[in-house]
């Protein structure tokens, strides 16, 4: 094995989008002021997502996040905020891990949970903006 390919195999799991959300995660950060913030994660595997939302006229007009976990819980969340952004507070209610994990191509059986962790963590910011 080269030094080149180490590590290579890992990323076989995973489809393109995948890869690109967890090497390029988008809306990384927090947000001041944010009208909503929530948290979810999974002691078992060491996740956590934490969302900030701001939302105008009923609308999420920005979400970023926070995240420790594996590879697929950054793609998960960042997914998860590139959804939520723009929509409707009803959408982004609807925002679920199928959703997410469709919207990401699809994750391995035993990466489930980090979308679930994703949406739960955009549910609760999104009933902290109530």
């Amino acid at each position: 094995m080269t030094e080149d390919s180490a590590g290579a195999g890992d990323w076989a799991v995973y489809g393109p989008l995948v890869v690109e959300h967890a090497t390029n995660p988008r809306n990384v950060g927090t947000l001041e002021d944010a009208h909503g913030v929530g948290a979810d994660g999974n002691p078992v595997y060491g996740t956590l997502v934490r969302i900030y939302l701001r939302v105008i006229d009923g609308q999420v007009a920005a979400a970023r996040f926070k995240a420790f976990g594996c590879s697929a819980t950054l793609a998960a969340a960042s997914m998860a905020t590139e959804l939520a952004t723009g929509a409707r507070l009803a959408d982004a209610r609807a925002l679920d891990a199928a959703a997410i994990e469709h919207a990401l191509g699809g994750l391995p059986a035993e990466k489930r949970h980090c979308a679930a962790v994703a949406a739960g963590a955009l549910r609760r910011a999104l009933d902290a903006c109530d």
